[in-house]
């Protein structure tokens, strides 16, 4: 895995004048895209923990362990976006999704997302308005690609 440190700032002095400047920008990227990521590994966590709610009201599945490891969330550097859904292997999760022939259409993912806009907003918000303040954006920046693991309470 390849992880970055925060870059430092660079100093030049132009020798004619004796005008110091300090180039941040690289510092400054580095530090917004990290906030933008730890903003969405807080909106994957609460939205995957709303939709374990929503799934364990569906018939049969109030003490499966299965929704936990089926419903996951994708927090990916390189490509910086975030993927919230069901496993590849989990039949029940499209067909509850989507429905099909026999299974009545659930919409389960979309509709926590479409319910949770607002709050979805605020985490944001809060994760961005730190880019003022260098010390409370280091705080909350955690540089590992984040995925999210099959135990209960996460």
């Amino acid at each position: 895995m390849d992880i970055l440190a925060l870059p430092r700032s660079v100093t030049r002095v132009d020798r004619a004048g004796g005008v110091t400047f300090t180039d941040s920008v690289d510092r400054i990227n580095y530090t917004i895209n990290e906030l933008c990521r730890a903003a969405m590994r807080d909106v994957a966590k609460v939205l995957r923990k709303k939709m374990l709610l929503k799934l364990k009201l569906l018939p049969g599945m109030n003490k499966s362990k299965r929704i936990y490891s089926s419903t996951q969330y994708w927090v990916r550097k390189k490509e910086a976006d975030l993927q919230l859904g069901f496993r590849h292997d989990t039949w029940y999760g499209v067909l509850q999704e989507l429905g099909s022939k026999n299974q009545p259409k659930r919409s389960v993912l979309r509709d926590t997302v479409f319910e949770n806009i607002e709050e979805i907003r605020d985490i944001q918000a809060k994760y961005l308005s730190a880019i003022e303040d260098e010390q409370t954006a280091l705080r909350l920046i955690i540089e590992d690609e984040i995925v999210s693991g099959d135990e209960e309470d996460d």
